[in-house]
């Protein structure tokens, strides 16, 4: 069954590395015949959040977000990859993230955590489950931590790591078992 899943990246920086885990993970979902745009914040260039997109009188938001509501959607999950700052997300994906609210409710997401370090990004994935669970989309219980990025995943988003094809293809399995799960139950109505 076909899924749409954004794989919505946190980082912005120049040297960011995290594209390589959004490169293979989104590369993994359209193997599996699931349509999976990558959000990139960097790409979208949004300012830090003064409205969220249900505030804006209807048809005025900015391009980037009318764009991000069409796709939030028709999605069935969310797959966010995240790298650790401070023991925390980067503000880069809160802000992303912050714009929207109700267009994620009842939709599942996965965490896919990484860092340069041996902790693989933990660290950010655990407050980052409470954002996410808050703004309607709670996460599958598995993470797919990625320590050493820069030696697990080369820049195009070929993994050089042997373990991660097999963890990223359960994580994944898991990931759309919720999917189709809430998106069937979806369709029969939601509480509000």
């Amino acid at each position: 069954m076909s899924l749409t899943v954004p794989v919505i990246l946190g980082s912005v920086r120049s040297d960011r590395i995290g594209i390589r885990a959004a490169r293979f993970l989104t590369a993994r979902l359209e193997a599996r015949g699931h349509e999976a745009p990558l959000v990139d914040p960097a790409e979208l260039k949004l300012p830090l959040l003064d409205r969220m997109y249900k505030e804006y009188p209807a048809g005025t938001a900015p391009e980037p977000l009318e764009r991000l509501a069409a796709l939030y959607r028709r999605s069935d999950a969310f797959l966010v990859v995240t790298a650790e700052y401070n023991h925390s997300v980067p503000p880069a994906l809160s802000n992303t993230l912050d714009y929207f609210l109700e267009e994620y409710f009842w939709r599942p997401s996965a965490i896919c955590c990484y860092s340069a370090g041996q902790f693989g990004g933990v660290r950010a994935a655990m407050p980052l489950r409470a954002i996410l669970a808050e703004m309607g989309m709670p996460s599958i219980p598995s993470l797919l931590p990625i320590p050493r990025l820069q030696t697990a995943i080369d820049p195009e988003g070929t993994p050089t790591a042997p373990w991660l094809d097999t963890s990223a293809a359960r994580f994944l399995d898991e990931l759309a078992w919720y999917a189709e799960a809430l998106r069937e139950r979806r369709l029969r109505g939601t509480p509000y």
